[in-house]
């Protein structure tokens, strides 16, 4: 079960450090049919509702060759996390992980990000299917899904040793 604000038994909440500026500017909003976490998915799925990344300008010209990918990398603030918990148990089964172990949402740095299928382009909206996110995200970026690419080099030796 999602659950606001609660540290379960085995849970580990902190005092943050001091922020210090990262820079981000968030460059649009995600619209999607979920305003709680009780009601949003744990997970995306690419045949899940048409959801719809709303580019704030002086962002659209950055639209341009979007339409050429059939999958996306959206990256985006999940700004109703918290923020504190390092210790984490998400099957309230007390066997806490690590936020660094887990997908979920609560963690230092809330980003989210998902591979989300291009649905179309209306004005300086992409709409996708595929978020787990609430309603009014704010938007990081959007790439094309790494996936769709080679690498540009050939491997060196030493890329995939484990040595």
């Amino acid at each position: 079960m999602v659950r606001e604000n609660e540290v379960r038994e085995g849970e580990l909440a902190i005092e943050l450090p001091p922020a210090t500026d990262a820079g981000l500017i968030f460059i649009g909003r995600i619209r999607t049919p979920w305003t709680s976490r009780l009601e949003a998915p744990r997970q995306g799925r690419q045949d899940g509702p048409i959801c719809r990344l709303e580019i704030f300008e002086p962002f659209v010209p950055a639209m341009k060759g979007v339409e050429l990918y059939g999958n996306l990398e959206v990256l985006y603030w999940l700004d109703k996390s918290r923020r504190d918990l390092v210790l984490q148990s998400p099957k309230n089964d007390r066997q806490a992980r690590g936020t660094f172990s887990l997908r979920s949402p609560v963690r230092p740095n809330p980003i989210g990000t998902s591979i989300v299928k291009l649905v179309g382009i209306e004005g300086n909206t992409i709409l996708v299917r595929g978020l787990d996110c609430l309603d009014g995200t704010p938007l990081i970026d959007v790439k094309p899904d790494r996936c769709q690419f080679t690498p540009l080099a050939p491997p060196q030796k030493g890329d995939l040793e484990t040595e």
